[in-house]
Formats: C-alpha cells, structure tokens, sequence
C-alpha cells in the first residue's frame, strides 16, 4: 500500500494530525474497495443509513443529518431512485418538496453494503483487538464531538 509511513522521518510518524490523514487514505481505500461492485458509494450509503435510522425525509433534512452537499445529494437520490432503492413523493405538508423513502429494494441493498463495510472495517483495523478498536472509536468520537460544538 503506497502510504507514507515507514522509512518516513521520525517527526512525521508522530505528529497525529499526519497519522489521521495517513489512516484515512487507508480507511478511503477499503471502502471504496468493499464498494466497488455494488454501484454504490460512499454518499449513496450514508443516505440509505439515514432513512434507515431516521425514516422518510426531506433531500434538505438528509443533506444537514449526512453534511452532503446539496448538489451531491441530488445525483446520489437521483442514482438510487433509478435503481429502486429509494422513492420520492411530495410532501404531504409542503407540497413544494419531496420526501424521500427507503424501499424494501434499498434496504436489502443496505444489509449488502453493511456487509461489506463491516469487512472494510476488519481490514482496516486487523491489528487491533476488539476492546483496541472499541477504545479508538470512543478517542475519534470524542475528537469529533469536540470539534463539532466548534
């Protein structure tokens, strides 16, 4: 794997903020493997993820829950439309905007890709034993929580 890491001078292997770059191009890599078949990406599984969780929404509602630019939101709904995984009808109290739904199709579709997620997510952490792994998503969450209260 093309990272810069080993042979890479002492400093650079310490600074964190190098460290969490470096793991991202690994983690961007994985999922996009564990991906690549499916016709879905990244943005598709985090709006299927949403309706899941949160129910029918708003293309508006999902770009501030998923942080999708809005642009980005329209092709992907778009996508998943086309492939029957989601529906658009109009909102019932504003007719001006849709509400998107998942359909039994998109959530098959979402068991598939957790499925492949879930392996990316062993890949990326095989060095790390389940209560390591539990402990640095507990530190990223705090780091995020923190930045995120701004």
């Amino acid at each position: 794997m093309d990272i810069a890491h080993e042979g890479a001078p002492r400093r650079l292997r310490t600074l964190p903020t190098r460290l969490v770059n470096q793991v991202a191009i690994v983690a961007d890599r994985a999922a996009e493997r564990a991906l690549e078949t499916t016709g879905s990406r990244r943005h598709h599984y985090a709006l299927l993820v949403a309706l899941r969780e949160f129910g029918p929404a708003s293309q508006a509602d999902l770009g501030r829950r998923t942080r999708i630019d809005r642009s980005d939101i329209v092709a992907a709904l778009n996508d998943l439309a086309e492939r029957g995984f989601v529906e658009r009808s109009p909102d019932p109290a504003d007719r001006r905007r849709n509400t998107v739904t998942l359909t039994a199709a998109g959530t098959r579709h979402l068991a598939e890709l957790d499925q492949r997620l879930d392996g990316a997510q062993d890949e990326l952490l095989a060095a790390l034993s389940s209560p390591e792994r539990a402990e640095l998503v507990r530190l990223l969450t705090k780091i995020l929580d923190d930045h995120a209260r701004g």
